[in-house]
């Protein structure tokens, strides 16, 4: 038994000459209608069918709301580490301003210091 991987972006362009598999992978990577359409032009009957089988669930009302699921959760995901990184540079804003002070305070107890020191 093999198990192959194929890198669906390196693929070569359609072409007349493609295998069964090759037409299965740039199906997979087919991310426009025009591409799907290109594919179907091509008069393969299987891939025809399975273009439509595809055009048939992709219609659906499940369809679209397990899309429109998945587009919220990534959208969500997106929302939540942008508000992370926003909470940590707060923190780290805070924990640097707490250092300036720090040092704005030794700077004025040092002049206090030099002042007595030159009485």
């Amino acid at each position: 038994m093999a198990l192959q991987f194929y890198e669906l972006k390196k693929l070569a362009p359609l072409s007349d000459a493609d295998s069964g598999r090759d037409l299965w992978l740039k199906l997979f990577n087919a991310e426009t209608e025009e591409e799907l359409k290109k594919i179907e032009e091509m008069g393969v009957s299987f891939m025809s069918e399975a273009i439509m089988a595809y055009r048939h669930v992709a219609a659906s009302p499940e369809f679209r709301e397990m899309e429109r699921v998945r587009s919220k959760a990534r959208h969500d995901e997106a929302q939540a580490i942008y508000n992370a990184e926003q909470r940590g540079a707060e923190v780290e804003r805070e924990k640097w301003q707490g250092v300036a002070d720090e040092n704005a305070e030794l700077r004025k107890q040092l002049v206090e210091l030099q002042a007595q020191i030159k009485k």
